[in-house]
């Protein structure tokens, strides 16, 4: 996928009036998470790490997120949703039943773990969990496609997208307080917003965002 902000970075907007110090405590806070766990033991990890490359690969030529780290963490503060489908177990233990569940299913279908598959292998998997197709007993009562829309979908791209290096691949500035936004027409942009790509422009547009403030 091309990129669509060339030059762009919303931590240029750090020390401007886009943000006030509250979003900078939140901010800050989510850039010093270590790709590490803190919550889950060593293999839910390693099969959590493996499930987030493939629901939101990482782009080349932009910081990586860690994802897996920031639901990790998610699940170390026990922070619901303020809602839950009565078919699914509380946070915690939808996560490591469905991580145990997806272990077994790989084991079943290739002998070997999931983290252990290639690319193809699983999406084939994950793909049969979406559609419920799974077959292992490790699910118990939990619903397999229900997991992998409410918990194993939200929670990763949740998490992928509240961190800056995305926004910065999306072009969004951010949370603007005190500034706030002022052209909400459609197609309209205020002047501390990315300028995206057009017509093959890039590096005009480059040149653009690297003045964006």
């Amino acid at each position: 996928m091309p990129d669509r902000y060339p030059g762009y970075d919303v931590l240029s907007k750090r020390d401007t009036p886009s943000w006030n110090e509250q979003t900078r405590r939140v901010i800050d806070a989510r850039l010093s998470v270590p790709d590490q766990p803190a919550f889950l033991n060593p293999r839910e990890w390693l099969t959590l790490k493996a499930v987030c490359e493939r629901i939101v690969p990482q782009p080349a030529g932009r910081p990586p997120v860690p994802t897996a780290a920031l639901v990790d963490r998610k699940l170390q503060a026990n922070a619901g949703d303020g809602y839950r489908n009565v078919k699914l177990p509380p946070l915690r233990e939808a996560w490591r039943q469905g991580l145990h569940a997806l272990e077994r299913e790989a084991l079943d279908a290739y002998g070997r773990a999931f983290y252990a598959l290639d690319a193809a292998e699983r999406d084939a998997l994950l793909g049969r969990i979406q559609k419920g197709e799974a077959s292992s007993d490790a699910w118990g009562g939990m619903p397999p496609e229900l997991f992998f829309k409410e918990r194993l979908l939200h929670d990763i791209v949740q998490a992928c997208f509240s961190h800056p290096a995305l926004w910065s691949r999306i072009g969004w500035g951010g949370p603007a307080s005190p500034r706030g936004y002022v052209r909400m027409g459609f197609n309209k942009r205020d002047p501390w917003e990315a300028v995206e790509v057009h017509d093959g422009d890039a590096i005009d547009a480059e040149r653009r965002n690297r003045r964006v403030r």
